[in-house]
């Protein structure tokens, strides 16, 4: 039928370009997912304490977060190639120099720095990079490769353990710095923008597109604040269960439980890992077939009522185990979700950088879903309280994103310039 009418197939070059995308996310991804297992050793090495040790990793995520839009403006006007493959170097180069350091300032300027600005630059750009690949298909093509940073350390966690524990930590952050930076950056050198020659499908019938706006532009809009502020509140909440996970796993008393010949904690996290990588695509693949603002209202709501039950359940191990990967389910969507919906109402030219505004609201979350969070357990002596308001907040977005994002994304779409100009005040 295609044929008949003359319409050109959908380029097979940009299945390609997801394949190294997600070669290169899955290479820059352990700094984050395997920095537990260097805690100690880093300890040992500049003689900190623990929660002098623990800033390292609070750098990574903030300077890869809330540089973004630099980060995105960057690979915008020097290409995706280049500035992507300098990302892979500088998380490899961080590594390799956070090997040797004996004092914190060089920890903080290596691995927390280095990495994190790396680590920034390449999630930055190759999530813009597929979001203009894949027009029909973006929910599930970001996915994917948000997939891949989630769930790239599986592939080096147990490789990185034992090497650990034959060689030390600077034979292994050399080793797998020189190893991961090298494939990151090889894969690199394969990416690149569409051209007009690599005809692509239009967008999916369910995904409505707006015109293509600056990132100046954007800011001024309150669709995009609305979305800052449900994505603040969604990372909020599945940071809070990442960064204080042993500790509530502890206090409920299951952390230690044996299932299935494995303690209950570290059968949790590799279950958790997993389901918070496989939601990504999914959800993506979900939200293009039935429309992005009513995925988000069935994934939070999902995530709200697995929380509740894990708090009901919460001496039960199996049930804790079962449950927080549900958890975990109903949250890492919000890496597919968010930049897919942000693309499809701003344009894709300037998506890479747009991104980048809206990823920051990921740092803001790292904040209140750390520390605050951890100040909150301390004042109420308990986790309940915690959870409930990540409870709250779930519902709350999932709410916004049905009945008011949906409307508000509606008429700005519709170009009724009249209803345009009253959304702030609906808002």
């Amino acid at each position: 039928m295609a044929s008949e009418l003359n319409i050109p197939k959908p380029s097979s070059a940009r299945w390609v370009q997801l394949g190294l995308g997600l070669i290169v996310m899955m290479a820059i991804s352990s700094p984050q997912y395997v920095w537990t297992l260097f805690v100690k050793p880093f300890q040992t090495a500049t003689g900190a304490s623990l929660p002098v040790i623990q800033i390292t990793f609070s750098m990574l995520i903030v300077l890869q977060t809330w540089l973004s839009p630099a980060q995105g403006w960057l690979v915008e006007r020097f290409g995706p190639r280049a500035l992507i493959a300098t990302g892979a170097v500088l998380s490899g180069l961080g590594w390799m120099l956070s090997a040797s350091v004996t004092s914190i300032t060089m920890l903080y300027l290596t691995y927390g720095g280095l990495c994190g600005i790396g680590t920034g630059i390449v999630y930055i750009g190759v999530v813009g990079l597929m979001a203009r690949w894949f027009p029909d298909r973006r929910g599930f093509a970001i996915g994917m490769v948000a997939a891949g940073y989630g769930m790239g350390a599986l592939l080096t966690t147990f490789p990185i353990d034992t090497m650990l524990k034959s060689s030390g930590h600077s034979a292994t952050l050399v080793y797998f710095g020189l190893i991961l930076g090298a494939v990151g950056m090889l894969a690199a050198f394969g990416l690149r923008e569409p051209k007009q020659t690599d005809p692509l499908p239009a967008p999916a019938v369910t995904v409505a597109t707006g015109p293509d706006m600056s990132p100046r532009d954007m800011l001024k809009t309150p669709i995009f604040w609305l979305m800052f502020a449900m994505m603040t509140m969604m990372s909020t909440g599945g940071l809070m269960v990442t960064s204080n996970f042993a500790n509530f796993a502890k206090e409920f008393g299951v952390a230690d439980v044996v299932l299935f010949g494995m303690a209950a904690l570290p059968l949790a996290l590799t279950v958790d890992r997993i389901l918070n990588g496989f939601t990504r695509p999914f959800f993506g693949w979900v939200s293009d077939r039935i429309g992005r603002e009513n995925t988000m209202g069935l994934a939070f709501l999902l995530e709200a009522a697995a929380i509740t039950m894990l708090l009901m359940f919460r001496d039960n191990a199996l049930a804790f185990v079962v449950l927080s990967g549900l958890v975990f389910f109903g949250w890492g969507e919000i890496f597919s979700l968010f930049p897919s919906t942000l693309t499809d109402t701003f344009g894709t030219k300037k998506a890479t950088t747009n991104y980048g505004f809206l990823y920051m609201s990921q740092g803001v979350g790292s904040v209140l879903g750390g520390p605050v969070a951890a100040a909150l357990h301390d004042s109420a002596g308990s986790w309940v309280p915690v959870f409930a308001l990540v409870i709250i907040m779930d519902v709350i977005t999932a709410l916004l994103a049905l009945y008011v994002l949906k409307r508000m994304r509606m008429v700005y779409l519709s170009g009724d310039s009249a209803k345009v100009e009253a959304l702030p005040a609906a808002a």
